[in-house]
């Protein structure tokens, strides 16, 4: 696992919300694992205030990560991720080539229970740019459940590259072989949420880390440009 950064990269900060570009390998808050640094304590400390996630990413993703800094802050837009009013929208080096528009309307059940009930799930793909066998897209999860852009790519026959969970081993040891990818190829590009202190939109974007956008580079791939 690489090695955890002393302090978070801040992409937006006001008097009620701070938003980060969380690294790929570092966990959100402390649960079953045992990790030394976490993003909550880890911004905690940054800061030197409580901070409240409002949401979550996957430990191996990276990319926007959002937080309130007030209990009344947290508890308005936890609501509004909970309704499904926040849209997102990531970045993913997947295994062949994706169709150029698609909606993945696929019910999930509770990730490792497969007796649970299906829960309606959609997401929005769209095809940026190729690489040999390879594609990048742009995926908006319409509705928030586990592992969804990563369980919806696996369905379509599109695994990210970089997810030994739900991708294919021979695939991501080629990029860390080929490209030195060694992470979950999947990025919180952007999100945008009503802001708190107004009737406002707000808009945060991160960019991509480095981990990321060299292997990309290395491909030929520069996302800027498209």
């Amino acid at each position: 696992m690489a090695r955890m950064p002393d302090a978070l990269e801040l992409v937006h900060e006001d008097a009620k919300l701070v938003a980060v570009n969380k690294p790929s390998g570092m966990l959100v808050h402390r649960g079953w694992a045992n990790d030394d640094v976490v993003a909550v304590d880890l911004l905690h400390a940054q800061l030197g205030q409580r901070v409240w996630p409002l949401h979550r990413l996957d430990r191996g993703t990276s990319g926007v990560l959002l937080f309130a800094l007030d209990v009344d802050t947290a508890r308005e837009l936890s609501g509004a991720f909970e309704r499904g009013e926040v849209h997102k929208r990531y970045l993913a080096l997947v295994r062949g080539h994706a169709p150029a528009h698609a909606l993945i309307d696929h019910g999930l059940r509770h990730v490792d229970d497969k007796q649970s009930e299906r829960k309606p799930a959609q997401t929005r793909v769209r095809r940026l740019a190729e690489f040999e066998r390879y594609s990048v897209v742009e995926a908006e999860p319409l509705t928030g459940r586990t592992h969804q852009i990563r369980r919806h790519l696996k369905h379509i026959a599109h695994p990210i590259i970089g997810d030994v969970r739900y991708g294919k081993g021979a695939h991501n040891r080629m990029f860390r072989e080929r490209f030195g990818l060694h992470r979950l190829a999947l990025h919180a590009a952007q999100l945008r949420i009503a802001d708190p202190s107004g009737t406002a939109e707000l808009t945060i974007c991160a960019p991509l880390p480095e981990d990321l956008s060299g292997p990309l580079a290395a491909m030929g791939i520069d996302l800027a440009a498209i």
